[in-house]
């Protein structure tokens, strides 16, 4: 079927060619039979599944945001499609206006707003019968609606009609409020839409819409004007647009009688904010981007910018954040996602430069600089003249897409996919726009402004999935001596379909299977001449170190005959002697033809099954050209581990590329539609067969979701979550799709104390209890990672050094001196530990950690997960319980397992001495529980977040705002009461700190009458003061002083604040009570809101504060 864009073009040519007046337009009753036609079976469904989802969606965060919401619909039709909206949003509609010209559908719905469906309207909806214009005319019209403001702005049935769309949606845009939070033009549009210079707030697509139409004369002549918009009385017009119809759509199986056609949607959704071209210090491009990719042409961006240096990437990024948009980057133009509906597009091609770092030193070894915009054969011709190479792609023109996102060549089973070669990058950062440079970056290539970034996250990312995290504007590769290649290419015609499966079994299993590294054999699976084809192509390197060996040639000669052509090559001439680009329908390399693939990594392509399915493929190819293309892969491929870099599908025999090809002049006609689709069929019954998909071709094309999902194997959930660090605002969306990882849990308790000390036992009747509240909890020992890796290193029995507690105790000494080997090679051993069970403990409420024995753990890992509370439980027995719970005697325990006196304070201290449940039962009643009571949820729901304030970058969370909403206070004080892990009746003072601090500490102090120590800046208060200098930050101010003799010394006391963020606030107070001779044992401190990132945990101990119990209420992520 042909899309409804490709059925316009047509029948206006055809009115063009005949030269028969059709100016005239559409009356309302043959506007109103067209409108239908939508609005019914396969058309509904583009409002089912898109319209009336992506809306809701895309209104949800400003309809929250707001009490009240006035709302403009533009071509609304009878009845507005925001009917469809949840009640809760349908709800805040206050105010509801809409331009709507057809007569008939403004009476019908006027007459639909009879029946209330926005309960809270506080006017009759004012419905002009005029169009909605962008010009002059609206000054003349007497609607007074282009005078007004409004929150949310729509065209929910797209723009046709419209002639100047984007001056069209400017206008709407300058009719928005300008209140904080702005608010939204969203236009909804079948095929595409071109509005240059506007960027979009948010695009989504659906390609999948569909139109169904009654193979009638009188249907099929209105359906035809409407998609033309030009009526016609001329008969011989009318039939030539009939038989347009039926030759361009396709026959609607679910409704026999009927067309059907296709009719992709997108959503473009607009805000004042966004930046125009003029706002840009990069150059636009006068004429759009020309990208080798089809579908990408047809996706027209907003405006196309070619920085000329890297301050002009970083300019780029930091107006798409300013400006609330999103960001396509260009580099060799072949994904079909580097242009987007209305996104800035970034075009790296003026970064072209490639720089060689030979080297004599074979231990040193030599290295290639390539900046973003280069091609494949860029960095081949260039290394090749110092007789190096990198082990790119088989397609000379693909760019840095290719590398950062896997890179499957002829090279692949001797040295890795292209991003195992990249050892370091400079890149810009999608989160805020700075400069970075990773791993190894030769210092002459490295930018001065760059800062060395120490994170092996980032280059791990990069390394496969490298486009979703910043814009990389350079790259360091590994280099390798260049070979010289021989290829062979063997050709098979097929009448007899059965010999054609055993051929590709003999091919995978007696041929590829046994090739050494330094061959690799791809096969091709298409039609030509009425046969099916098999035809291999088999590519030997040779340097002078290697040589091939004969018996997989002598193999092959057996099998496949002789070949059909041989060659010697260099690494830029390999690039003619694919078999598409030569040999396989004529050659592909020269035709004017469209492509669209996808692509899957498979094993055992020989196994009946499998071999079935890419037989059968090719028996339903839609076009003569479609083929498959196997590329050959194990070798150092499957060397590396999955978990070493980004690109996590290892294990494949082959990646099977599916490609739909069809003539460039049918683009968008029912064979390229045809094409498209049997790529996605072939996909989706090889999914199931396959190890993997590869990201590379992948983006926010809703049908991508399931390949998506298999794209990066074992790491899609740790590439979720630094998808969220480096791009939390997802200006980079249109790049391979990653989930939004799970939530960490909310409750974090780590369990420690002293071997023998029933530390596990507690965790699991700890879990139990809070499972029995309807709480999801469960229960992970950070030693468990490090007891697999012993086992597998020295041979010992796994399950026992799990389960049975006296052979775990034979193997403790050595265990203990293997796990500090380990952090001895990679430091944050501990924190990737940590991390792990967190991130694995999904739709866990709270997590119980036991296993730990770092220091102060709370300080050392709650800035890893920020939004979580963490605390610590400490277990203790007396030497003699632990020794009899171990099965040693006292006499056993080493010095290092004795009780001794910590220097720093646990949450909390439970003496477990006892036997049986109930000590840990009481201990979860008084301090556990309350852990998760329902109302720290409502608190965090009254604590407003204010974006870059008080400067940019810093998420600000209104704490005082508490003490202003109805009942916070109230509610707050009693949880600060609640939640203290001592006794008040012990307390002798609260101290508290300006401002912050005197709101809560006050109403706190009248709860549990305990009288008030009021701290606050040099100055302020009357002698006799004491006072301690401290630091400052964007929260607190430089000095603090108290009043002398408000407190006693050996009195207990109890600190409460608003926040704990950097913690210089809290040292100087702890300073302060130090001074006037307060034990640090007697001193408590709770505070409403801790924001972890700031580590103030981690410098109270630094500054020997660590023995000061320290509790928070909430815990925030952000600055």
């Amino acid at each position: 079927m042909a899309t409804l864009d490709t059925l316009k073009r047509t029948l206006l040519q055809k009115a063009s060619e005949t030269e028969v007046p059709s100016n005239q337009p559409l009356s309302d009753e043959q506007y109103s039979h067209a409108f239908d036609i939508f609005l019914k079976g396969a058309g509904w469904k583009t409002y089912q599944e898109f319209i009336i989802p992506q809306l809701s969606q895309l209104l949800d965060p400003l309809f929250h945001s707001r009490l009240r919401i006035s709302i403009l619909e533009v071509g609304p039709g009878p009845k507005s499609v925001l009917e469809h909206l949840p009640d809760s949003q349908k709800r805040k509609i206050t105010k509801y206006a809409a331009f709507e010209p057809n007569k008939l559908f403004a009476s019908r719905l006027e007459e639909w707003f009879r029946c209330t469906p926005f309960p809270s309207l506080e006017h009759t909806p004012e419905i002009s019968r005029s169009r909605f214009s962008s010009g002059d005319f609206y000054h003349r019209t007497k609607s007074s609606l282009y005078d007004e403001k409004f929150d949310v702005i729509i065209f929910c049935h797209s723009m046709y009609g419209m002639k100047d769309k984007q001056a069209t949606i400017q206008r709407a845009v300058n009719m928005l409020v300008q209140q904080p939070g702005g608010g939204l033009v969203v236009v909804f549009h079948r095929d595409s839409l071109r509005i240059q210079g506007m960027a979009s707030y948010r695009t989504g697509f659906f390609p999948t819409g569909l139109v169904s139409v009654a193979d009638s004369e009188d249907t099929l002549d209105c359906f035809a004007q409407f998609i033309t918009g030009k009526k016609t009385q001329d008969g011989t017009l009318r039939a030539l647009w009939r038989n347009k119809c039926r030759e361009l759509g396709a026959c609607d199986t679910a409704n026999p009688g009927s067309l059907l056609f296709s009719a992709p949607d997108v959503m473009v959704a607009f805000t004042r904010h966004a930046p125009t071209g003029s706002e840009y210090s990069a150059p636009a491009m006068r004429e759009q981007k020309m990208v080798k990719n089809r579908q990408a042409c047809v996706r027209f961006p907003a405006i196309t910018l070619q920085p000329t240096g890297i301050a002009g990437v970083q300019h780029c990024v930091t107006s798409a954040l300013k400006g609330g948009t999103g960001l396509t980057v260009v580099g060799g133009g072949h994904s079909g996602h580097c242009l987007w509906f209305n996104i800035r597009s970034v075009d790296m091609g003026l970064f072209n430069k490639v720089h060689v770092v030979a080297s004599e030193d074979i231990k040193v070894g030599s290295f290639i600089v390539a900046e973003a915009g280069c091609k494949t054969v860029d960095i081949i011709r260039k290394a090749s003249e110092a007789g190096l190479t990198v082990p790119l792609g088989a397609r000379p023109s693909v760019g840095a897409g290719l590398w950062l996102q896997g890179g499957i060549g002829h090279l692949s089973r001797l040295h890795g996919l292209a991003c195992d070669s990249i050892v370091g990058a400079v890149v810009v950062s999608a989160d805020a726009g700075k400069l970075f440079s990773v791993g190894y970056v030769p210092e002459q290539y490295r930018c001065p402004e760059a800062v060395q970034l120490d994170d092996s996250d980032l280059l791990w990312a990069i390394q496969g999935a490298g486009t979703n995290f910043g814009i990389v504007t350079s790259v360091t590769f590994k280099a390798y001596p260049a070979p010289a290649y021989t290829v062979r290419s063997w050709r098979l015609p097929f009448d007899d379909l059965f010999k054609a499966r055993a051929k590709l079994r003999e091919f995978d299993h007696l041929i590829a299977r046994d090739l050494p590294r330094t061959c690799s054999a791809d096969a091709y699976l298409f039609w030509d001449e009425d046969r099916l084809h098999i035809a291999v192509t088999m590519f030997e390197t040779s340097t002078a170190t290697s040589c091939v060996t004969l018996i997989a040639l002598t193999r092959a000669y057996k099998i496949l005959g002789p070949e059909k052509s041989i060659k010697t090559t260099d690494s830029i001439g390999v690039f003619d002697a694919e078999m598409y680009m030569s040999e396989m329908h004529g050659g592909h390399g020269g035709g004017k033809t469209s492509s669209f693939k996808r692509c899957l990594f498979l094993k055992d392509i020989g196994q009946d099954e499998t071999a079935n399915v890419l037989i059968k493929a090719i028996e339903t190819r839609p076009t003569p050209l479609c083929y498959l293309h196997l590329l050959q892969g194990g070798g150092a491929i499957r060397d590396v581990p999955a978990d070493a870099t980004a690109f996590g599908c290892r294990d494949w025999d082959f990646a099977c590329v599916i490609t739909g090809v069809w003539p460039r002049d049918q683009d968008g006609t029912k064979e390229a539609v045809a094409a498209v689709r049997w790529v996605y069929d072939i996909a989706e019954i090889l999914l199931p067969l396959s190890t993997g998909a590869y990201g590379a071709d992948l983006g926010p094309d809703p049908r991508d979701a399931a390949l998506a999902a298999k794209a990066f194997g074992p790491n899609l959930p740790r590439l979720a979550r630094l998808k969220q660090r480096w791009d939390p605002r997802d200006i980079l969306a249109y790049a391979c799709p990653l989930p939004t990882p799970p939530k960490d849990p909310r409750l974090i308790i780590l369990v420690t104390g002293e071997s023998g000390a029933g530390k596990d036992f507690c965790a699991d009747v700890w879990r139990s209890l809070f499972m029995k509240d309807d709480v999801a909890a469960c229960v992970s020992s950070i030693s468990e990672a490090t007891k697999r890796q012993y086992a597998t290193e020295t041979g010992a029995d796994l399950s026992r050094l799990l389960e049975d507690r006296a052979y775990k105790e034979q193997h403790r000494e050595a265990l203990t001196a293997f796990f500090q080997t380990q952090v001895k090679k990679r430091p944050r051993l501990p924190e990737e530990h940590f991390l792990r069970l967190v991130h694995s403990a999904k739709d866990a409420e709270v997590l119980l950690i036991t296993g730990m024995r770092d220091k102060a753990p709370v300080a050392a890992f709650s800035h890893l997960v920020p939004d979580s509370r963490l605390v610590e439980v400490r277990v203790e027995a007396s030497e003699e319980v632990r020794s009899a719970r171990r099965g040693a005697d006292k006499a056993d325990i080493k010095p290092e397992d004795k009780n001794g006196t910590l220097d720093y304070a646990p949450s909390f201290n439970l003496r477990n001495d006892g036997e049986g449940e109930l000590l840990a039962r009481a201990f979860f009643s008084t301090h556990l529980q309350h852990l998760v009571d329902p109302d720290l949820q409502s608190l965090t729901e009254i604590i407003r977040q204010i974006p870059d304030f008080p400067n940019t970058d810093i998420n600000f969370r209104h704490i005082l705002g508490v003490a202003q909403s109805r009942g916070g206070l109230k509610l707050c004080t009693a949880l600060l009461q609640s939640h203290y892990s001592g006794d008040w009746s012990q307390i002798l003072s609260i101290v508290c700190v300006e401002t912050g601090g005197f709101i809560f500490a006050s109403a706190l102090a009248v709860n549990v009458d305990v009288p008030l120590a009021l701290i606050r800046e040099k100055g302020k208060l009357p002698p006799p003061v004491v006072s301690v200098a401290k630091e400052v930050s964007h929260i607190s101010g430089a000095s603090s002083g108290k009043k002398a003799g408000v407190i006693r010394k050996g009195g207990k006391v109890v600190v409460v604040d608003d926040v704990l963020a950097t913690g210089n606030t809290l040292c100087a107070v702890l300073r302060l009570l130090v001074k006037v001779g307060v034990e640090m044992t007697d001193i408590s401190v709770i505070v409403v809101a801790e924001f972890p990132l700031h580590k103030g945990r981690e410098l109270l101990c630094r500054e020997g504060f660590g023995k000061v119990n320290v509790q928070s209420l909430l815990a925030f992520g952000g600055f």
